[in-house]
């Protein structure tokens, strides 16, 4: 979170004596999971779960910068905490035709089937700060700009927006004061006014040597709700900010100051906070500068684990290199996307003509980490990579432990002709049985080797996937209509490959494409699913189901949980599920379904192991 144009002298002076801080804080070995994101510098982060993931909205610090120039938001994803899908920039100054400059920290919510991103930007007007609206149906975007204009403009930064239990959503900004307004349920307007809470210092705590700014706040405030108390997390005591917090039993306050969520370090004279709760963990999202070139202008988002304590206070923590355990398992035997990383080495990620984004810039000896990959007892035997080189291609090398660890097997990459021809290669691998650290290490001659869209293993025993033709690049093959309906092969909508499967005529919510897996059924076993969805219309809730008949009487088994889809973007159904029949199983079918509606659908990259 940036500051007024008046304090620049000081931070450029603080911004030479951080750049002194990186190597004794976080030293140029510690290798482990945080900062989350090594491809670029990522600041000022704002997660948001929905529909069993996290994603993660950061601002981007440009390369070299001695100033906060910043152009562009990023969006980040991850379902376990610890491998983190890089969805490049979705929106960017250009996005607000009325900007001039200054894309900086923001929040996202989801509310009406849409996402609304408040960010602040300089108008081109007024030469002040105000708070523009990006809106989207995906939780990826693309987004555009919701009105055209500002939302509100008052020359202050850092909003966040809340939506309380009885519907009412709150959107707070401030530095050097603190602001609210109530928004209204489209997201876009709000009533009531500009209101201003006020800094007190039983509610913000005592700051001393600046008449001008007798609290502790400074800017980047984080408001939430948890167990009926509120919660405002804030950057505190510019210019080596530590990070504070308040509490209220209203919106609106009266606040009380709480003390300190993590103390200043991490070698940033700024930090910004960001708090959720995901799958039974509560997690602290901040940034540092401890990437190699990082500082207080080359910032770097990390996350800690932590638990509240028993009254509902928020423990003091410190930055690690570590980072949180990981909560959930990989699974390698559905198509993953190369992107998708726990930590990398050298590597760049684009977009890819194939949709969505691919690693790039690889050169010899650089590598990507995935975390706890879930390889299972019968183990991978093979592993399919899709690549592109101009040049005479390279290796992938799959390792375990480390980047020079167990070598498990080695792809061989031609050269395809063009960094965006797309190739598929195919090796065999052993030694993958368990869950282990997986390392991807790229090895060849001299400058830019190979770009990587995806990668995925093919499992021996009880490891694979069971279904025919899962990625859908053989068209119709292997699949069947539920019920009615018509399938045909999409060349135009494709979530990974050449190809997806269109279903089109249904005439009730549980027609949709299908399997037959009845021969690779056994009785008792826990089967794990994963299918990604697009609706060609609407935002149905979709969701895998398998049909089991044994001794004439049918039974369904819900194998992922519901979730909404619709026609702007992928979404991944993933469920674990016994399956369990008495007597003799005549026919197993695996199918994709809505709750309600008859809506068109595509699907991609199904798995079911």
């Amino acid at each position: 979170m940036p500051f007024p144009l008046r304090r620049r002298v000081v931070l450029s002076i603080l911004w030479a004596l951080s750049i002194l801080c990186v190597s004794v804080l976080f030293p140029p070995a510690a290798r482990a999971d945080n900062p989350i994101v090594q491809t670029i510098y990522t600041a000022d982060p704002a997660p948001l779960v929905h529909n069993g993931r996290v994603y993660l909205y950061t601002g981007h610090d440009e390369d070299n910068s001695t100033y906060f120039t910043m152009k562009e938001w990023r969006v980040y994803s991850t379902s376990d905490m610890v491998n983190w899908t890089d969805h490049g920039s979705p929106m960017s100054l250009a996005t607000f035709s009325w900007a001039k400059s200054d894309a900086w920290a923001g929040q996202v919510t989801y509310r009406n089937g849409k996402f609304y991103w408040y960010v602040p930007v300089t108008s081109r007007a007024s030469g002040r700060m105000a708070i523009g609206v990006g809106v989207s149906d995906s939780p990826t975007g693309p987004f555009t700009d919701a009105l055209g204009k500002p939302l509100v403009e008052n020359g202050e930064i850092d909003p966040t927006v809340f939506i309380d239990d009885n519907g009412q959503a709150y959107l707070y900004w401030g530095n050097p004061n603190l602001w609210y307004v109530r928004l209204n349920t489209d997201m876009i307007s709000y009533s009531g006014g500009v209101n201003q809470i006020p800094l007190t210092t039983a509610g913000f705590g005592t700051r001393t040597g600046v008449a001008n700014r007798p609290t502790l706040y400074e800017e980047g405030p984080w408001v939430y709700k948890r167990n009926g108390l509120y919660y405002n997390v804030f950057a505190a005591k510019c210019c080596s900010e530590f990070i504070g917090y308040s509490t209220s039993t209203g919106p609106t306050g009266p606040w009380t100051y709480r003390g300190t969520v993590m103390p200043t370090q991490g070698s940033s004279f700024t930090n910004h906070p960001g708090i959720i709760d995901f799958n039974g963990s509560s997690y602290f999202f901040y940034h540092n500068g401890a990437l190699p070139g990082g500082g207080g202008f080359t910032r770097s988002v990390a996350v800690e684990k932590f638990s509240y304590n028993a009254d509902g206070t928020i423990p003091a923590m410190n930055m690690t290199t570590t980072g949180p355990p990981q909560n959930g398992t990989f699974n390698p035997y559905v198509r993953q996307e190369a992107e998708t990383i726990a930590w990398s080495s050298g590597i760049e990620t684009e977009a890819t003509s194939e949709g969505g984004r691919n690693i790039a810039n690889i050169e010899n000896g650089d590598y990507v980490k995935v975390k706890g990959v879930a390889f299972g007892s019968g183990g991978a035997t093979s592993f399919t990579a899709r690549v592109a080189s101009a040049t005479s291609g390279g290796r992938i090398e799959l390792r375990t432990g480390s980047p020079t660890g167990a070598l498990a097997g080695t792809c061989t990459v031609p050269g395809t002709g063009a960094w965006q021809t797309w190739t598929s290669v195919s090796c065999g691998v052993t030694g993958l049985t368990g869950t282990q650290d997986l390392y991807l290490r790229f090895t060849g001659g001299s400058g830019f080797l190979f770009n990587v869209n995806w990668w995925q293993f093919t499992g021996g025993g009880t490891g694979g996937n069971l279904l025919t033709n899962p990625d859908l690049e053989q068209g119709t093959s292997g699949w069947q209509v539920n019920g009615s309906g018509t399938l045909a092969a999409s060349t135009s909508v494709v979530h990974g490959g050449t190809q997806a499967l269109g279903i089109t005529g249904r005439t009730g919510a549980w027609n949709g494409p299908a399997q037959d897996v009845t021969s690779r059924m056994t009785n008792g076993k826990s089967y794990a699913t994963s299918v990604w969805v697009r609706s060609q219309s609407g935002t149905p809730g979709a969701k895998a189901t398998l049909a089991l008949t044994a001794n004439g009487t049918t039974s369904y088994l819900q194998l992922t949980p519901a979730a909404p889809v619709n026609a702007s973007g992928w979404t991944q159904l993933t469920g674990t599920a016994t399956v369990s029949w008495t007597g003799t199983l005549s026919r197993a079918v695996l199918y994709v379904e809505t709750t309600e509606g008859t809506d068109g659908l595509y699907i991609d990259d199904a798995s079911f192991q």
